[in-house]
């Protein structure tokens, strides 16, 4: 769990980091160097859960030894899925990381979200949504693991 009262934000009780996969963890289906290890530090202290459409179809084989939920979308409107995953989950104990349109309303919902721009680029619909804009799904898990630098930015 991580608890931090953030002057002018609020307080936050977080519980679940709730992430996409594909152009979010990964390019082009392969799993970022470093990210694995920062997932499974970062699970100490939160429950992960991986929600993907698996693009590449990769996801499984690429997150193999990660302490986490994966969760492979089927069928369509995958913005809801993901976006009833995290009320289910309590919204307001969750940080959301996305990229796409189809992490949108999961990002709006959550706690805090956050968007990561890779080279598959953010929608501006999920930067919209976003608490925060990230350049690296390393920095958004540092941010949890290094939290004063959460406050900083959330800070009024």
């Amino acid at each position: 769990m991580v608890k931090l009262d953030i002057p002018g934000f609020g307080f936050l009780e977080l519980e679940h980091f709730v992430t996409d996969f594909s152009g979010t963890l990964s390019e082009d289906g392969k799993v970022l160097p470093g990210v694995i290890e920062k997932l499974n530090e970062l699970s100490e202290k939160l429950k992960i859960h991986v929600l993907t459409s698996d693009t590449f179809g990769r996801a499984q084989q690429e997150l193999k030894g990660v302490n986490c939920t994966l969760q492979i979308l089927e069928g369509e409107r995958h913005i809801f899925q993901k976006e009833q995953y995290v009320l289910d989950l309590g919204a307001e104990k969750v940080v959301a990381l996305g990229n796409g349109n189809n992490d949108a309303r999961m990002l709006k919902k959550a706690g805090v979200g956050i968007v990561v721009c890779l080279k598959e680029g953010c929608s501006v619909n999920a930067l919209q949504a976003s608490t925060i804009f990230i350049k690296s799904p390393i920095d958004a898990i540092d941010l949890l693991l290094k939290p004063k630098r959460l406050i900083a930015t959330l800070r009024v």
